[in-house]
């Protein structure tokens, strides 16, 4: 029974609990989805503030801000690489398995084409417009995280520049940090109800069946994201002297809740939680995470190149080596600022396709019923390569007490959380 005192066993058995239920009872999917979306909102309710807290407690600690320019500089960098190799490995292995070859165009509804037709595209202008907040109370409000990492480095700087007289107003948010954390505790602890309303809803609505006429895009999915996962980034990872597999052991509860819920944003302020108690700094966690849920979207990248490849073979629309260039070229702007939610790539896939004027939009009614059993993986890769990138950069910048890392992460010693 002690067994079931653990998070991640807790989870699982919501999970588990989810698809029984969603199978049994379909009627009881929008109860499902009522239970996940007070799930998220509640750990949504807390991710702006500790973001801000975090970010300001980092930077404004930071002993120089050429430091923090320089680790906001390798960040996007990393980010950039990652995610076209990310965009680079969905449109090969697409091509290779052809997971569209045989599939037919004939279930896209009248309704689900208007749905795709009617929506706004991704504006590339518009999100370089978005960063800065025409309001920051606006921002806060809407929990807008590239807004708020924007004003929280402006704020860090605008206080660091106090110097001693700035010292009260950082105490003053470390005690509000640790109250945002202890909140988060609470909420942590009713995830594996989170995890069981995630689940029922996505069987409950969409059953099985839809995984039998997609299964082999599914399949494919899955397969390159594996690749991505335990290939390219376990490679980042011993290139930069530590353990992709430990890693991911330290974080399993986190993993099973963004599996279970679709959303990698309901463990943000955790995992940045565990990265500080990990040992790395908090001004490389508070720059990186946040800003790796706009620019370093991985799950998403491959979600998108895949998908494109995909519905150019169901309509049988051959794409030269050049158009492919220009996918890549395409998917490096538009797979910027997706929220890591369940439902962003469809809104970027969209207008991906619209900018590329090949494949017909209208295809999208196909990945209708089977986006949601993708958006699990999705969220899952965006998270890892996030916790990935943070590691990486951290250890770049000899920014990491590698003991403490060593003990927590590897060595699973309990180790209190760093104030």
């Amino acid at each position: 029974m002690k067994y079931l005192r653990i998070l991640y066993v807790q989870v699982i058995i919501g999970i588990l609990a989810g698809v029984v239920v969603g199978s049994l009872f379909p009627s009881f999917a929008p109860t499902a989805k009522l239970i996940s979306d007070m799930f998220i909102n509640m750990i949504r309710m807390v991710i702006a503030p500790v973001i801000f807290f975090t970010i300001v407690l980092g930077v404004a600690g930071a002993g120089d801000l050429k430091k923090v320019g320089r680790v906001g500089g390798k960040g996007l960098l990393y980010f950039e690489v990652v995610t076209t190799i990310a965009i680079i490995i969905g449109l090969v292995v697409a091509n290779v398995i052809k997971p569209g070859a045989g599939v037919t165009h004939s279930s896209v509804t009248g309704a689900n084409v208007k749905a795709i037709t009617d929506t706004k595209g991704f504006d590339w202008a518009d999100f370089i417009l978005h960063i800065v907040p025409a309001n920051v109370v606006d921002a806060f409000a809407k929990g807008d995280i590239i807004q708020i990492l924007f004003f929280g480095i402006l704020f860090s700087i605008g206080l660091k520049q106090l110097g001693n007289n700035g010292k009260s107003v950082i105490i003053t948010f470390e005690k509000l940090n640790k109250v945002l954390f202890n909140i988060l505790r609470i909420i942590m602890r009713v995830s594996p109800l989170g995890a069981f309303g995630g689940m029922a809803f996505t069987i409950g609505k969409y059953g099985f069946t839809t995984l039998l006429i997609l299964g082999k895009l599914m399949l494919t999915f899955y397969i390159t994201v594996l690749l991505f996962i335990f290939v390219v980034l376990n490679l980042i990872a011993r290139y930069y002297n530590f353990s992709l597999w430990k890693l991911l052991g330290y974080i399993k509860a986190e993993l099973l809740i963004v599996f279970g819920s679709s959303s990698s944003e309901s463990v943000l302020p955790n995992i940045m939680a565990k990265l500080e108690n990990a040992g790395c700094e908090k001004s490389v966690v508070g720059l990186i995470i946040p800003a790796g849920y706009s620019f370093n979207l991985d799950g998403t990248s491959i979600y998108l190149s895949l998908s494109v490849i995909f519905l150019a073979q169901v309509f049988n629309v051959p794409l030269s080596l050049g158009q492919e260039l220009s996918v890549i070229g395409i998917l490096l702007i538009t797979s910027k600022g997706a929220a890591g939610i369940t439902g962003s790539g469809f809104l970027v896939l969209a207008s991906t396709l619209t900018a590329l004027k090949v494949v017909p939009v209208e295809g999208l009614g196909l990945l209708i019923g089977v986006d949601r059993f993708m958006s699990e993986a999705r969220a899952l890769t965006n998270m890892i390569g996030n916790t990935v990138a943070t590691v990486v950069i951290a250890r770049s910048e000899n920014a990491v007490d590698l003991i403490r890392y060593k003990a927590v992460v590897e060595n699973r010693v309990r180790i209190e959380e760093k104030d």
